[in-house]
């Protein structure tokens, strides 16, 4: 079925105004999606007219408007995410023995959303609902990854955003940017005793249409339980569940 040019172009822009840190002038816009000046205007007048942009006139910017949140929070009632990863999870969690969660990014933090805990294991800090720092869990560095290099820098703009909870992780943008660079090298995400002492974990990134990473799906065990070549096997099937995933909402996994 053909696309409908107008459509795609407004919900280009209101996924651009949704990865950013904070409101955004129209000249960004027209920037970031090489879209004529006259056109992203008369989208962006369109989409305030609905409630879907904010057009803040003192600075002339623009931001997410009600109506996108009211779209977020039915999201969130029907979660759809959580009711097609309900099944994979579990499967996960039968094929690897361990404890699987999948967690969404709020700014400088991850959500849990799922947990599928392992028959005999032991309850983790990563139950639903909980926040951790996303540069210290291996489902936020996994999330990270597949950001843009920008938007990375707009999330962690100085020292102070990198916080610390057992003493060890990354303390700066040079030390971030060297480990995401390894989390798309290996294809997965891991940590170890950054997040509670004892306990690591491994994690693949579910992406949308876009290449857009809307969670991350880990498995953690005890530090000092798989060896080597058990992890490389657990990290495999972390990615395969993720790739699954990423299909199931219409994304395209990662070659």
């Amino acid at each position: 079925m053909p696309t409908v040019p107008a459509a795609s172009q407004a919900l280009a822009i209101l996924r651009l105004l949704g990865r950013q840190a904070g409101p955004i002038p129209a000249a960004v816009v027209v920037r970031e999606l090489a879209l004529p000046r006259s056109t992203v205007y008369h989208l962006l007048a369109t989409l305030v007219d609905e409630g879907f942009v904010t057009h803040l006139p003192e600075d002339r910017r623009y931001a997410l408007g009600i109506a996108a949140y009211e779209l977020g929070t039915g999201y969130s009632r029907q979660a759809p995410l959580q009711r097609l990863a309900r099944v994979p999870l579990a499967e996960l969690v039968d094929r690897v023995g361990h404890t699987a969660h999948l967690a969404v990014q709020h700014g400088r933090e991850v959500i849990y959303v799922i947990e599928e805990r392992a028959p005999g294991r032991p309850p983790l800090v990563t139950d639903v609902g909980v926040r951790l720092p996303a540069q210290l869990t291996a489902s936020g560095r996994a999330i990270l990854a597949a950001l843009p290099a920008a938007q990375i820098r707009a999330l962690f703009p100085d020292p102070s955003a990198f916080v610390l909870r057992t003493g060890i992780g990354p303390r700066s943008m040079s030390a971030l940017r060297a480990l995401l660079v390894d989390v798309r090298r290996r294809g997965h995400a891991v940590e170890d005793g950054e997040v509670s002492p004892g306990w690591a974990s491994v994690a693949a990134a579910i992406l949308d249409h876009s290449g857009h990473p809307v969670a991350g799906l880990a498995v953690t065990f005890p530090s000092a339980g798989p060896p080597a070549a058990q992890r490389e096997r657990v990290a495999e099937r972390v990615a395969r569940t993720a790739a699954t995933l990423t299909r199931r909402i219409g994304g395209t996994p990662p070659a």
